[in-house]
Formats: C-alpha cells, structure tokens, sequence
C-alpha cells in the first residue's frame, strides 16, 4: 500500500513517517482496522492541518506543530510516575477505577479496576482490539468519522490506546470511571494519540472521567478523541480534566450520540498547556434526548485555549443547556465558540446556551461567538455571552466589611467558577477541583493607580 505523499502539504512528513512506522510494526490487523486508518491518513495527507483560512480555526494557529518534528516513542517506565505525583492526579482518596496510559499506553502496573458489576467490559483499547474485536467494530470510528476533521484523521490513523468501555443493557456502574493520561518528556517533542471509545447500551448508566497530565517542562503534543454512543435512556456524566505542562499542545475531540430519551452530561475544565484546542459535539439523534455542556477554562501567562462547541438538534423534544465560563489573568487569550443546530424535523426543541468570561488583566484576551441555527418554527432557543472584569461595587461592598482586597477579589472569582464546580456530581473529583482551583487561581493582582 503507497504510503501518503505530503508534498502538497509541507510540515506533515513526522505524522507521516509515524504512521509508516507504526504499520510496518503492528502485528497482523483486521482488514477493517487496517482500511480504517489507511483512510483516515489518506484523507489527513491529502487536506492537511487547518489554517487561520479555515472559518472554524480562525483565531488558532496550528502553525506550531508544523514546525515542530513531533516524533511517536515507547511509553515511560511506571517508576516515573511516583506514588505522591500518582495520589496527586489521581485525587486519592477516591476508590473507584483507574485505568493510567504513559505517552498514550496501558500501564497495568498503575491500573485497578475495582468490582465491576456484570454487563460491564472495562479494558484498554488494545486489549479490546485484540480480545474484542467485534464489539470494538459496531463503533470505533462511527461517531467522530461523520465529521470531516483533520486532527480526528490523524488520530484514527496513529492511535494505539485508550479507554474502552461498553456497559450492557440495563446495567448501572456505580463508581465512576478515571482514565488518567500522563505524557513525560526527556527533552525531544513526543505525540501521543489516545483513542477513547464509550458505549452505553439501553437503559445503561455511567459516569468517567478523562484526565490529561504532563510530567516535566518540555513540548510534546497530545491528540485525543472519545466517542461515546448512547442507547435509548442510557445516562453518562463524563468529565474532561485538562492540566498538561506549561510547553504542551493539547487538541481533542469529543464526539457524542444520543439516542431517544438518552442523557449526556459533560464539564471540561482546562487549566494547563500552551496551545489547547477542544471540540464537545453532541448529536440528539433520538426524540427526548437531553444533553448539558459545561466548561471552565483558567489562564494565564501567555495560554491559549480555543473551545468549539456543536448541539445538533436532530429529533423533537430534545433539551439541551450550554454553559462556559473562563477567568483569564495575565496575556491569555480564551476562545468560545458554540453553535446550537435546530434541524426542520426537531419541533418542540428547547435550547439555551451562554458564555461568560472574566478578565482580570488588561491584557487578557476573551472572544465569545454563541450561534443559533433554527430550522423549525416550534422550538425554545436562546443564547447569551458576556466579557467583564471584576464588578467594583461588588468589591467595595466587600472591602466595606474588613475583607482585605486580596481576600474579595478571591471571594468574587471563585463565586464566578462555582456554578460550573457544583454542576459535577462526582464528589471526591469536585473537592478535588476545588483545592486545585484555590492554588491556582491569583490571590493578588495590582490594581491601576489612581
């Protein structure tokens, strides 16, 4: 088989060449699996990656990982991530499954998964892949494929683990799920691709949680898509927690469909990374579906943070509620950009979407673009968005009852970030959150002289 030409495309030749590498030392593969990544290479090769050209990219430069030569390696040793940095992202005390990949890949040695009740496959994607093909098959590919996205394509062609989960008819998983991905660096730029693949069969309920962690100061690049399929009245709350290193690039795709009378709640909380780009896109393909998208996003420094959202209102009836929220210090730059599609046969939808942004710098930069796309004529839709700074009367009111500025300016901000916080319903992950919150967020910030 040729292997793609990326001469019309300079900058491609490392995500190329990884690929060639990882065909020429995969064992023997399924044809499907085999034709689905030759595809998706094809399709990546033949495109390339999206430039400020491109409406959907327009604020986001992709330029640096055309410049970098990001280079697929082995996983880390286990003993590199040490029992305090483990209990740290991990939240410990928090006893429920952990499934850990280092650079991409099952470390079992850092895994538990706990008691599963029956009906319930819990397992890499490998060990999947390779013990469960079939079920594999039915959906790998099925969701985040309708969507022509080029960093989607790559992933699908250079992907090698990741988490898979497929809850049965009827089966309620108590504790919540915790996929931890730690990229290390020894000071040459790595990738890693993980690959999440969630189905939730009729009537089935869940909750996971995706974390994204970087151990050490250097560049790599981190490119994740999660599809998740669910059943008639099937319920999943998942979690997406993005902390990489200070040199990371992060892009991710979460790719969701909802059958009739399906529920999907998710809250993406990005903290870390340099470069950071995420698409949630949810698909109410069944009548009664409901879906609820929230974010945070907290930055600083020089972070940039792009957060592309899509609710397609397919069937009647759906219910879907948006809300971002983002607090940018410093010379960062935060990105929201949500789009809700009402379709003509989506009759009785009822949609609200808002986004609002606190900028505690006079550098800082919020772009906000809610959209609505209503082709039905019954339906309940609205949107909002706002960008501001630190209400003054609010702090004076403060301040007039002995709170030292510091201490209201704190109180204020984190009374802005709560709502998101207490929308999670996984205790142990929220208290988490918020003592992460409460040592990252500014307990000073000068104000202009008078």
């Amino acid at each position: 088989m040729a292997q793609p030409d990326a001469g019309l495309n300079p900058g491609l030749e490392p995500y190329l060449a990884a690929f060639a590498r990882l065909r020429s030392d995969a064992k023997a593969q399924d044809a499907w699996l085999t034709r689905l990544r030759q595809d998706a290479i094809d399709r990546f090769a033949a495109r390339g990656l999206p430039t400020t050209k491109d409406e959907a990219w327009r604020s986001t430069s992709l330029a640096p990982l055309l410049s970098t030569a990001f280079d697929a390696r082995a996983a880390s040793r286990p003993e590199s991530l040490t029992p305090e940095l483990f209990e740290q992202l991990t939240f410990q005390p928090w006893d429920c499954a952990h499934l850990v990949f280092l650079d991409g890949r099952f470390a079992p040695e850092l895994s538990r998964t706990g008691r599963l009740p029956q009906g319930v496959h819990l397992a890499s994607l490998a060990e999947a892949l390779a013990g469960d093909r079939a079920l594999v098959e039915a959906s790998l590919g099925r969701a985040a494929g309708v969507r022509a996205r080029a960093l989607t394509d790559l992933n699908t062609a250079l992907m090698t683990d990741g988490l898979f989960l497929h809850v049965g008819k009827g089966t309620v998983v108590e504790e919540p799920i915790h996929a931890l991905f730690v990229s290390t660096t020894d000071g040459a730029p790595a990738m890693s691709h993980p690959r999440n693949l969630v189905v939730l069969e009729e009537g089935a309920q869940a909750a996971i949680v995706e974390s994204y962690a970087g151990l050490g100061g250097g560049t790599y690049l981190t490119n994740a898509v999660t599809e998740v399929v669910l059943g008639e009245h099937a319920r999943l709350e998942h979690v997406r927690l993005e902390r990489e290193g200070a040199g990371a690039f992060h892009m991710s795709h979460v790719e969701a469909v909802l059958a009739r009378s399906a529920g999907f709640s998710t809250h993406s909380v990005s903290l870390g990374g340099a470069l950071v780009r995420h698409d949630v896109n949810a698909v109410l393909d069944g009548e009664g579906a409901e879906c609820s998208l929230n974010g945070l996003y907290v930055l600083d420094g020089i972070q940039h943070v792009d957060n592309h959202t899509l609710i397609d209102h397919v069937r009647p009836h759906g219910t879907s509620r948006e809300l971002y929220k983002g607090v940018l210090d410093g010379r960062s730059r935060g990105i929201f950009d949500g789009t809700i599609i009402v379709r003509p046969d989506a009759q009785k939808s009822d949609a609200r979407q808002v986004n609002r942004n606190l900028l505690l710098s006079e550098e800082a930069l919020a772009d906000s673009k809610p959209t609505l796309q209503i082709s039905a004529d019954d339906v309940r839709c609205n949107h909002a968005a706002t960008i501001g700074q630190i209400d003054d009367e609010a702090l004076f009111y403060l301040r007039s009852r002995g709170l030292s500025e510091e201490v209201a300016r704190g109180m204020l901000i984190h009374a802005f970030i709560s709502d998101i916080l207490g929308r999670i319903r996984i205790g142990p992950l929220r208290a988490g959150l918020e003592c992460l919150l409460f040592t990252r967020l500014p307990r000073h910030h000068p104000r202009e002289a008078a």
